[in-house]
C-alpha cells in the first residue's frame, strides 16, 4: 500500500501525515489490518526497540467527585459500585507502588478523584511522592490530580514528581457533549502548567464514546500539538451506572487501527495502552504491543486489569522485552528537547507549547494516567459464555476490590 509506505518513511522522519492520511489508516479494511500493524510496527521499533515499559496506579483518593464527566464510574452521581474512600497516608501509598515496582514498573502514577487539588492536597501528595522516592529513588512518578492552580505544579516538581498526566480525552468540538463542569480549554491550561513548571507532560485520549473518525483524528492532532511526551490511549468500556454504559462500539480491530494511527501521528512519543485493553483488544492485546511501547500493569483506578503475571508472559511471548529501570524511554532527540512529538524547534515537532492541545483527566476519575478508571477491568459482571462478534463483552468488567483502600493485596 503506497499509504503505508508513505507513513512509514514519515514517521521515521518525525514528520506528521495529512489528516486524510490518518483518516485513511481508521478505514482501513480488515483485511488490510495486519499490513497496517506491520507499518506502524517498524516505526514503533526505528524509536523504541522491542521494549516495553510498564507503569503501575495508585489511586489515592477514590469515588466521590463534584465533576459530572460521562465515561467516570466516579463522576457527581454515579451509581456505580466502586470503591469510595477518601485519601490513603504515605505510608499506605508506598506500600502499594511497591507492589508495582516489584513487579517491573519503572513509573508509579498517582491519582486522586476530584476537581483540582486544594494546597494541602499538594502537600499530601508530596509527602507520598517523597516516601516513594525514599524506598526507590530511580522510579519515576506521575501525578494526576485534575485541574492545576497557580504554583501547585511547581510544588510537586519540587517535591519529586517526574511527570503529570491531564488527558484530553476527546476533540474539542465534542468535549461539552462529555462533561460539563469544566471545559476543554481548563485541561489545555493545565497541561500548559506542567509544561512550565518542568514536569513531562502525559495526555491521552478516551476512544469508544461514540466519536467519529474526524473526532478521534482532532484529538490526537491536537495532542500532537500539545506535546507530550507520553500519550495514553484509553479505550472506553461501559460501567454500568454511567451515562455511557450502553456504549459498546469498539472491536479488536478499531482498537489497533486507532492505536495504529495514533503511532503515526506522534511515531516518537510514548504510546501507552491504558484503560479498556483487556475488554476491548482482548486475544489481541500482543498485536497492540507492535504499535505502543507501554502499558499499565495490573490493576486501574477503579476497575480490574489483566493478572499482572499475565501481562509479563503476554510481552515475552510477543518477543519484547521489559523496559529496565536504567533504560531511557524516551529518544535522545526528545530527552534533550524534552518532550513533543519531535524535538523542538525543528520542523518535525509536535508543536510549541501553548498553542492548542491540552488535557488531563482532572481525576474526575476520568482516564487518568492513561487509565480508565471504573472501566478496564476483567471479572464476571455477567454469566460468562461463548463470545460473539460485536456482543458487548460486559463478562469482562470487574470493579476492583484488592489493592489500594482494601485490605486486600494488590494485582501486580
Amino acid at each position: 500500500m503506497d499509504l503505508l509506505n508513505t507513513l512509514v518513511d514519515k514517521g521515521l522522519r518525525r514528520e506528521a501525515p495529512t489528516r486524510e492520511e490518518a483518516l485513511a489508516v481508521l478505514a482501513t479494511s480488515d483485511d488490510d489490518l495486519l499490513d497496517v500493524v506491520a507499518a506502524a510496527g517498524k516505526v514503533r521499533r526505528h524509536w523504541f526497540g522491542r521494549r516495553v515499559k510498564l507503569n503501575y496506579l495508585v489511586n489515592l483518593k477514590s469515588g466521590l467527585c463534584p465533576e459530572d464527566c460521562s465515561y467516570c464510574s466516579q463522576r457527581l452521581g454515579s451509581k456505580a459500585e466502586i470503591l469510595k474512600y477518601t485519601w490513603l497516608k504515605p505510608d499506605q501509598a508506598s506500600q502499594a507502588a511497591a507492589a508495582g515496582m516489584a513487579g517491573g514498573a519503572k513509573r508509579v502514577c498517582l491519582v486522586a478523584s476530584g476537581r483540582g487539588p486544594t494546597d494541602r492536597d499538594v502537600d499530601r501528595v508530596s509527602d507520598t511522592i517523597k516516601a516513594i522516592k525514599e524506598q526507590n529513588e530511580a522510579v519515576e512518578v506521575c501525578a494526576c490530580l485534575g485541574l492545576l492552580s497557580d504554583g501547585q505544579a511547581e510544588r510537586l516538581r519540587e517535591a519529586g514528581a517526574d511527570a503529570y498526566n491531564h488527558n484530553l480525552n476527546t476533540s474539542e468540538a465534542t468535549y461539552g457533549d462529555i462533561t460539563t463542569t469544566h471545559t476543554y480549554a481548563d485541561r489545555v491550561d493545565t497541561v500548559n502548567k506542567a509544561h512550565a513548571a518542568g514536569l513531562s507532560a502525559c495526555s491521552g485520549l478516551i476512544a469508544g464514546m461514540g466519536e467519529s473518525d474526524e473526532d478521534l483524528v482532532d484529538v490526537v492532532f491536537s495532542l500532537r500539538e500539545l506535546d507530550p511526551d507520553s500519550v495514553p490511549v484509553n479505550f472506553l468500556i461501559p460501567m454500568e451506572g454511567t451515562p455511557l454504559a450502553k456504549e459498546w462500539h469498539l472491536t479488536p480491530q478499531r482498537c489497533l487501527r486507532i492505536l495504529a494511527m495514533t503511532r503515526f501521528v506522534c511515531p516518537d512519543v510514548e504510546v501507552r495502552i491504558a484503560g479498556g485493553r483487556e475488554v476491548h483488544l482482548r486475544t489481541m492485546q500482543p498485536l497492540a504491543l507492535h504499535l505502543a511501547n507501554s502499558i499499565f500493569l495490573g490493576d486501574y483506578l477503579t476497575s480490574e486489569g489483566q493478572a499482572g503475571r499475565a501481562d509479563l508472559e503476554m510481552i515475552a511471548d510477543a518477543g519484547f522485552e521489559v523496559e529496565g529501570a536504567g533504560e531511557v524511554t524516551l529518544p535522545e532527540h526528545r530527552v534533550a528537547g524534552r518532550g513533543g512529538c519531535g524535538s523542538h524547534g525543528e520542523g518535525g515537532g509536535c508543536g510549541p507549547h501553548g498553542e492548542s492541545g491540552g488535557c488531563g483527566s482532572s481525576h474526575e476519575g476520568g482516564s487518568v494516567c492513561g487509565s480508565v478508571p471504573a472501566e478496564g477491568g476483567r471479572g464476571s459482571a455477567a454469566p460468562a459464555g461463548p463470545a460473539v462478534a460485536g456482543e458487548p463483552r460486559t463478562d469482562l468488567v470487574a470493579v476492583r476490590r484488592r489493592g489500594a483502600g482494601t485490605d486486600l493485596a494488590p494485582n501486580a
